[in-house]
């Protein structure tokens, strides 16, 4: 049977939770998760994925549950954030969290299928690890993940619910951690520095080398 989305996701009572017209004019990034919980959702989980589009590695999902009313100072799209910001940030929330869980899905999934199922499919399993179990998603992006639990899809969510700031940070610390171990294997690509990216350096690599064992060789540029 082909994948399809919950079909929970986008009812109609989970859009009418997040009214665009109600989302103030400076950025609360408690937000969504107040509005969530004044439906009656009290284990809301943020969700984010770290690493669509590297041309070498895994993509990785994170799941975080924050306790209701936590800030957690300098916690951000993780993309906006140093390496040593992100670290630190790593840790405090684990520290702080109620829950958090990792999805890693390799380069050979994304081969066979295409990285938006990769991506989405990490996205489930990280909720479904999820211990407690959450009874509300934010999630960032515009594509529901295949789980039946009710969720709201924020467009560039990482940057507007300190929830998905949370995932992303923890996706993205996770994901740097696997390129670093992955460039004492293969150091010709400096993985340590590009963590799979497409730089110029990485591009030269390949045409001098050929793709390494976990290239994505679906992707272009790679063979």
């Amino acid at each position: 049977m082909p994948w399809q989305p919950a079909r929970l996701t986008t009812s109609k009572k989970n859009q009418l939770l997040f009214p665009e017209s109600e989302f103030p004019e400076s950025i609360d990034v408690l937000h969504y998760e107040s509005m969530a919980r004044d439906a009656g959702y009290m284990m809301i989980a943020g969700v984010d994925e770290a690493g669509r589009g590297p041309l070498a590695g895994p993509v990785v999902a994170a799941a975080v549950i924050l306790p209701n009313g936590l800030k957690i100072s300098g916690v951000k799209d993780s993309k906006k954030m140093t390496e040593a910001s992100r670290e630190k940030a790593f840790f405090q929330i684990h520290e702080n969290a109620v829950a958090v869980s990792i999805g890693v899905v390799s380069h050979g999934y994304i081969d066979q299928f295409n990285i938006l199922k990769a991506s989405l499919e990490a996205m489930r399993l990280a909720v479904v690890n999820l211990d407690p179990k959450p009874q509300f998603l934010l999630v960032d992006g515009n594509e529901p993940i295949p789980v039946a639990i009710p969720h709201k899809c924020v467009v560039k969510g990482d940057n507007l619910s300190l929830s998905i700031s949370a995932a992303s940070v923890v996706a993205k610390v996770y994901r740097d951690r696997i390129m670093r171990s992955y460039h004492e294997m293969f150091p010709s690509y400096q993985f340590r520095q590009n963590k799979g990216y497409p730089t110029e350096a990485h591009h030269l690599a390949l045409r001098t080398h050929g793709a390494c064992p976990v290239h994505r060789r679906t992707f272009k540029g790679v063979c």
